[in-house]
């Protein structure tokens, strides 16, 4: 029976909404992931210049069942070390849906959806 303790990472939420008040976003698409997600040596290379505390927070959930100086407690990335991609925010929603981390898959619905007014207030003009 598989049965991992994996809750909201209330700091690397916070960390998302600040990024994307301040326009630290970046508006891809839904498959672009697999290409925009740090590599496993960008993360080695994040931590060693910054900390396992500064990666948690690029981070939606963690594992309490995994020592949190290790990497693999940190779980649903949404971004590369500089900006949250919307297309790490829609692979951790999937994902979270999938699991069942309800509390995980809504608060990426909530990120997702201050990019998705972003985007759709650039396509939009405002009229008189």
């Amino acid at each position: 029976m598989e049965c991992m303790a994996v809750k909201r990472n209330e700091r690397a939420f916070d960390h998302a909404r600040d990024l994307i008040a301040v326009g630290k976003y970046v508006i891809d698409d839904r498959d672009a992931w697999s290409e925009h997600q740090p590599s496993a040596r960008q993360e080695n290379d994040y931590i060693e210049r910054h900390g396992i505390a500064e990666y948690a927070r690029w981070h939606l959930g963690i594992d309490d069942e995994v020592d949190e100086n290790r990497k693999g407690r940190y779980k649903f990335p949404y971004g590369d070390f500089q900006d949250v991609h919307r297309c790490g925010l829609l692979a951790a929603e999937s994902r979270a849906g999938q699991r069942k981390y309800y509390d995980i898959e809504l608060a990426v619905a909530h990120l997702h959806g201050m990019l998705e007014a972003l985007r759709m207030s650039a396509v939009t003009p405002d009229r008189p």
